[in-house]
């Protein structure tokens, strides 16, 4: 008789609870890990609003950290033991999309996102890892486990926004939302050498880590209009890059009325409402600005977590004030619940799990 486990699952839209479930097996590329920490994340609750469609009795959680339970026959590198990482997307490397350089979109459009969303995900006391050899990292000595699963996605998406958007070395760039994805841009951007950080929120806490986690400027839209402050804070002229990190249509058309001609904009929210998303035409330049619109998905595999989890290493960024909440695994549903409705200054809720 398989060995059973305790797992947090979506039963349908909107609805939530915990079951028991067989502890999978790993194929002979693959990998179990026992999980030790987790974060709750936005799109966790997207998802379970039905922003990709019903699911049922599908595990959730995407990023997660833990220790090797059990590897297939044809892992190499790694040992049952080793505490490793596992970012959000786990593609395979060996389809067209992933050989073409989009290892996010793996084999189809954001087919790389597969924990809760094409199978089960790590809320869960073990999850499954695909093609382990790639998607398993290391987690150094140092490096707690609390602080490591900063790397899964909030690190890896936000880095991406900074990166797609084409920052000059010395230029100007605007975040807008400043929450865990968006200070992680905000850190990015001063990591590529921006000149000058914009971060733009409502909530003074997130002006406040904006602020900590590199800003040279903040901007609360519930004060004042960001758009004529940024172009006050420019000479007039508009950002080299705007960077999109809420997945709304007020924060992506303020990104392309900002940015000024041959610009960038890049997206690095999760859009879950609406059947389309719209482009201000005039500040679009009636579409010949030169404005280049840049979009991607959290950038998975070891090389990448690897280099993330040395920038926690050696200094460069630390993550970890982001965990505003803990809660134990029984209680992941209150943390889901908190992510949902925004209460008591959340940014993250950490999972921890029984060792």
């Amino acid at each position: 008789m398989a060995k059973m486990m305790k797992a947090f699952v979506m039963e349908g839209i909107g609805k939530v609870g915990f079951t028991d479930k067989p502890i999978p097996e790993p194929g002979p590329n693959d990998a179990i890990v026992k999980t030790t920490r987790a974060l709750v994340c936005t799109s966790d609750v997207h998802t379970l609003k039905g922003a990709i469609g019903d699911r049922t009795n599908l595990t959730l959680g995407h990023e997660a950290v833990g220790v090797v339970a059990k590897l297939g026959s044809e892992v190499r590198g790694f040992q049952e033991g080793d505490r490793v990482a596992v970012n959000a997307i786990t593609p395979c490397f060996h389809c067209q999309n992933c050989q073409r350089g989009y290892t996010s979109q793996c084999e189809d459009m954001l087919g790389g996102w597969k924990f809760a969303n094409t199978k089960d995900g790590n809320f869960a006391e073990y999850f499954h890892v695909n093609d382990a050899s790639a998607n398993l990292t290391p987690i150094p000595h140092s490096i707690s486990d609390d602080t490591a699963v900063y790397a899964c996605d909030m690190m890896s998406t936000g880095f991406m926004g900074a990166e797609h958007a084409n920052i000059p070395l010395g230029g100007t760039v605007v975040i807008f939302a400043q929450g865990p994805v968006g200070l992680m841009a905000t850190v990015g951007a001063r990591l590529l050498g921006a000149g000058l950080v914009i971060g733009v929120d409502g909530v003074a806490k997130r002006l406040e880590m904006s602020r900590h986690f590199g800003a040279d400027v903040t901007l609360d839209y519930t004060q004042v209009d960001p758009l004529e402050e940024i172009r006050k804070l420019t000479g007039g002229v508009g950002v080299d890059s705007a960077i999109e990190c809420l997945g709304g249509q007020t924060t992506f058309e303020a990104c392309v009325k900002a940015t000024r001609p041959g610009g960038t904009i890049s997206v690095a929210g999760y859009f879950g409402h609406g059947d389309s998303v719209d482009i201000p035409r005039v500040e679009w330049g009636v579409g010949m600005s030169d404005k280049v619109i840049r979009t991607g998905l959290c950038p998975g595999g070891n090389v990448r977590m690897s280099r993330l989890l040395g920038l926690i290493e050696r200094g460069r960024v630390d993550p970890s004030p982001l965990t505003t909440h803990k809660f134990a695994f029984d209680d992941v549903d209150k943390a889901l619940h908190l992510m949902e409705t925004k209460e008591d200054g959340v940014l993250k809720p950490l999972i921890v799990f029984n060792e």
